[in-house]
């Protein structure tokens, strides 16, 4: 029997790296924490809440425009292959590179959460989590 994927043990489908600079809402309390170099959330649904939270600070507080401004920053080439992450993304979302997603439409966001989801943790994410996620913001 398999191990399932720790950013879906954590609750944490986009593997947010752990921040003491952040207090995220459904946050699992530090001494509770089993894993100290990840976030984990109390429910998926929070951990889907900080994802998407985190891309729409990405425009609000980074500028990034683009499918692939996004994907860099989430995903920077010191730590992935960034262009093959891009690729993927934008493959499950149909959409090009150069896409601009509207950070507030909840279609489009849970779609992006979605496929960070599956490049993250390698199977399909179950959209009604990803939704309950939104439904917290």
């Amino acid at each position: 029997m398999s191990k399932q994927p720790r950013g879906l043990r954590n609750n944490n489908p986009g593997n947010i790296r752990n921040s003491q600079r952040t207090d995220w809402q459904g946050e699992v309390d530090e001494a509770s924490k089993n894993d100290k170099s990840f976030e984990e959330f109390e429910t998926i649904a929070y951990g889907y809440r900080a994802l998407i939270k985190l891309l729409q600070n990405y425009r609000k507080l980074h500028g990034c425009q683009t499918m692939a401004d996004f994907i860099k920053r989430w995903a920077p080439e010191t730590e992935n292959n960034t262009s093959a992450y891009i690729k993927r993304v934008c493959t499950e979302m149909q959409v090009p590179t150069t896409y601009v997603p509207d950070v507030n439409d909840k279609t489009t966001m849970c779609a992006f959460a979605a496929a960070i989801s599956q490049v993250e943790n390698g199977v399909p994410a179950v959209m009604a989590d990803v939704e309950s996620g939104w439904d917290l913001l």
